[in-house]
């Protein structure tokens, strides 16, 4: 890590982006791009196939360069389908079993262009997986520690204390070199969260130590085009305030890389915060509303019509929602410096026969479509 970046600060990240500071930081720098279908004040409509050039963020703010998700390991684009259902078999009492294997690791990641940060991982991707399961199965995770901290994973939903994966409580903390396997079943349906929970906690989180755990109802849910979104941000110069905002950690990279959806048809995010040093954060849908079910745990909507909700820490639920009419369309949190630091994306919506290229200029496949689509079907289509 170079020296400018570990002085780099939440106020001198704004500074780059308003140019100031442009020549410092290189291609990792904020830049002002050029016009933008889908600004504040722009109508949005029909438009054709996204390029990386003609996505500019809010206001026009963007990060100039790309990400590497293959040194990342992962990709933001990719992480909204890619459900783990776990190793499936079934128990002598019929009941299903869902066995998972969770690997803390240290390392690097990059989170904007050029700007790297020294996180704690599950199975080195931040997130960590999405644990997918159905209410009522039994779920067997098998934890290893290969880092030089202890860790813990604290699931949240119903289970007995020494499965809750806290310090004084079964195994608590497990200690580097260490294992162990939490078991328990699948309860309340929902969109959940789990996280370390060693001390300090604060840490822990921060440092990318969390994940989406998605419990279906028995009956599932309406078919629909579904993503996970997990709100992160990180503090790389460890002052205990946040420089860069994401979904799925790289910021701006929805921006750059709208993500495809049909005209018409259902979409369903299941949306998580987990922020550290911020209290609040929040959702705005532009051009349209939404249906928003507070934790997923109901099946029917607490919040009807909203175009903004807010989630504070660990918070989670599920939007649902259909687009009129085809074009770029944004969404962003209702807090401005956060969208300026990267928390902004935008969906493109065609028509069912442009799909393949809005598939195509997004870098996903027809497999990223089918898992978009099967998640409702407990992965069974």
């Amino acid at each position: 890590m170079s020296w400018w970046r570990s002085l780099l600060s939440r106020r001198d990240v704004l500074r780059v982006g308003a140019g100031g500071a442009a020549a410092l930081a290189g291609s990792v720098a904020l830049g002002q791009r050029g016009s933008h279908p889908a600004s504040h004040s722009g109508a949005a409509a029909a438009s054709p196939a996204p390029t990386t050039s003609a996505h500019a963020g809010h206001g026009n703010n963007l990060m100039v360069g790309t990400v590497n998700h293959k040194r990342n390991g992962f990709d933001p684009m990719a992480m909204l389908t890619d459900w783990d259902w776990g190793k499936v078999s079934t128990l002598p009492n019929g009941q299903t079993l869902r066995e998972y294997t969770m690997i803390a690791q240290d390392k690097e990641i990059e989170i904007a262009p050029g700007i790297f940060f020294p996180a704690w991982t599950y199975n080195g991707r931040v997130p960590g997986p999405t644990l997918r399961c159905t209410e009522g199965d039994r779920l067997r995770i098998t934890f290893i520690n290969q880092t030089i901290h202890a860790h813990t994973i604290h699931f949240h939903g119903v289970h007995s204390a020494e499965m809750d994966g806290v310090p004084g409580a079964g195994p608590g903390e497990i200690q580097p070199g260490g294992r162990f396997v939490y078991e328990f079943d699948a309860e309340p349906f929902g969109c959940h969260l789990y996280h370390c929970h060693a001390t300090s906690l604060k840490r822990h989180i921060h440092k990318g130590m969390y994940g989406a755990f998605i419990v279906d109802p028995k009956g599932g849910r309406p078919p629909a085009r579904e993503f996970v979104m997990v709100q992160n941000a990180f503090d790389t110069n460890f002052d205990g305030a946040n420089e860069i905002y994401a979904v799925n950690t790289v910021g701006f990279e929805f921006a750059r890389r709208p993500i495809p959806v049909q005209k018409g048809e259902l979409v369903r995010i299941y949306l998580i915060n987990i922020l550290e040093f911020d209290l609040i954060n929040s959702f705005h849908l532009h051009a349209n509303f939404f249906n928003y079910y507070d934790t997923g745990t109901t099946l029917e909507p607490t919040s009807r019509i909203v175009d903004t909700i807010m989630q504070a820490q660990g918070q989670r639920g599920i939007l649902e929602f259909k687009y009129k009419f085809t074009g770029n369309f944004m969404f962003h949190p209702h807090i401005s410096e956060f969208t300026e630091l990267g928390w902004m994306g935008s969906f493109q919506v065609v028509e069912p026969e442009a799909y393949p290229a809005a598939l195509k200029a997004a870098g996903v496949d027809a497999g990223w479509d089918k898992r978009s689509l099967q998640g409702a079907a407990g992965g069974r289509s």
